[in-house]
């Protein structure tokens, strides 16, 4: 975070008593997190008046009152979607005072508030909430050692045409059209790649590619029987098997057949992929592919670099992600089973 600009009155006057105490000024700004200068220019002022307070500076004075202010800072706190035009005119039909958009975004910044897009996360409900609640109630104490028993697994499509609307390029005036600045965009992304994968503290399965739709017993035939069993069989009797709800994970064959198997299988509370680690892994995954060049040329290609791509993976990863358990359970906790920042 860069250093401030401004201090308020109090840091002022705090500044001016370390100043008398003898504090050099740079460990003055290092304790307040303000440039060096700031200090300087406030310590310039105070030997030569004796003053901490800032002089008036001449200037059109602000069209605002301090209550109208405020009411935009309550109007965008209580409608979060609210454009700058529509704050502007709710203002206007409260007070009859009429200032242009750009005077709300300005009284808004002084609030630190700012226009971001909004995270994006799955609906919960309350019945969500609850589930997750527990979950974390059940987990918050789980050891590394335990955690490092589970084998958590999930299935991502990658695109071959990625279309990331955050991408940026570097451009002139009049020059929005040529070839170099324009993103090519290919209709749902292109040609895809749906793979299965699975991981623990020191094990990994091989990638998986799920071809056409994944049904239970696709589910059971190609991926668990395998895959999963026998990388469970490797971590030992304590080993946890982890998958999500999605409908072939929970047919009944694959039911009976895990249990058939003797797998220890967890609980998963649904819509919650902020808890899952592999969902994290699946960014860097295709962080590193979108690194690569060149890029691939089809979906075979594609999908051998994936695979390269999932073995090079250094084991620190998975190291942090499975660390990262025991922090995830208190953050849910804390949230009331709500969202988080994973």
């Amino acid at each position: 975070m860069p250093p401030r600009r401004k201090l308020n009155e109090f840091e002022r006057g705090r500044a001016a008593t370390w100043f008398q105490d003898v504090v050099p000024k740079r460990e003055v700004a290092r304790r307040l997190h303000v440039s060096i200068s700031v200090i300087v220019r406030l310590i310039q002022r105070f030997t030569a008046t004796g003053r901490v307070q800032e002089r008036r500076r001449p200037g059109r004075p602000k069209k605002t009152t301090p209550r109208e202010d405020r009411l935009i800072e309550r109007l965008a706190l209580k409608t979060r979607t609210a454009s700058s035009s529509i704050i502007r005119r709710q203002l206007r039909v409260a007070t009859n005072t009429s200032i242009s958009q750009q005077t709300i975004r300005n009284r808004l910044h002084g609030f630190n508030l700012r226009s971001r897009r909004p995270a994006v996360r799955p609906r919960l409900t309350p019945a969500h909430r609850a589930t997750r609640r527990a979950f974390c109630r059940r987990h918050v104490r789980w050891t590394r050692q335990q955690w490092s028993q589970v084998l958590f697994s999930d299935e991502s499509r990658f695109t071959l045409n990625h279309n990331d609307d955050r991408l940026r390029v570097w451009r002139r005036q009049g020059e929005r059209y040529i070839d170099a600045t324009v993103q090519e965009k290919v209709a749902f992304g292109g040609d895809s790649v749906m793979v299965w994968g699975a991981f623990s503290l020191h094990h990994r399965t091989p990638l998986f590619h799920v071809q056409g739709n994944l049904t239970g017993l696709r589910y059971r035939d190609e991926i668990l029987r395998p895959l999963a069993v026998r990388t469970l069989q490797q971590m030992g009797p304590q080993a946890v098997y982890q998958d999500d709800n999605a409908r072939p994970h929970r047919a009944r064959v694959v039911n009976d057949f895990l249990q058939q198997s003797g797998v220890n299988r967890m609980e998963w509370p649904a819509c919650s992929p902020d808890l899952n680690p592999i969902e994290n892994l699946w960014d860097e995954l295709d962080r590193k592919v979108r690194s690569n060049h060149p890029p691939p040329r089809d979906v075979q290609h594609f999908y051998q670099m994936l695979q390269a791509k999932w073995q090079a993976l250094p084991q620190r990863i998975f190291t942090t992600l499975v660390n990262s358990m025991r922090t995830r359970c208190v953050e849910w906790q804390n949230s009331q089973g709500g969202y988080t920042h994973y």
